[in-house]
């Protein structure tokens, strides 16, 4: 398991990328926009870590800050500014199935052989990415609900 990224909402863009890039002097090494979600993510790095990263390939992108710029949102209260944490591993079944088996819920199932999320203790979310392609798609993870929030 590499640990990828930890992903915190913003209500202003301009103002996020003055904080992080002007005055902390991190480096933006991608922006993805989405029209139809209406959201943009912006990947950075400290300047060390963004002079290794190949830029492209989102399991060599680490670690990595994800702003995500939801353009409707108004405001975050209670902590919801905070996103989640993010983790490449080898074999996302495998590792749902040791969790399950922990006693872990797996709050978004791995329905599409890619991504999970998982709670820590405290409610921290937590996402697992399949490293490389996704696995093709098998039950039980095919047909499992959502549970709860992720």
């Amino acid at each position: 398991m590499r640990y990828l990224h930890t992903m915190v909402r913003i209500s202003d863009l301009d103002a996020a990328l003055d904080f992080y890039c002007t005055k902390l002097g991190l480096k933006e090494l991608r922006r993805q926009e989405n029209v139809q979600g209406r959201f943009t993510l912006v990947f950075l790095a400290a300047p060390e870590d963004a002079a290794r990263i190949a830029v492209g390939t989102t399991s060599a992108m680490s670690p990595l800050i994800e702003l995500t710029y939801n353009w409707d949102e108004k405001g975050y209260s209670g902590g919801r500014n905070f996103g989640h944490l993010a983790f490449a591993v080898p074999d996302i079944y495998a590792i749902c199935e040791r969790l399950m088996t922990a006693g872990v819920t797996i709050n978004r199932p791995p329905r599409d052989g890619n991504m999970a999320f998982i709670r820590s203790p405290d409610g921290i979310s937590i996402e697992l990415l399949q490293q490389g392609d996704a696995l093709a798609p098998q039950e039980p993870w095919l047909s499992m609900p959502n549970t709860g929030s992720w």
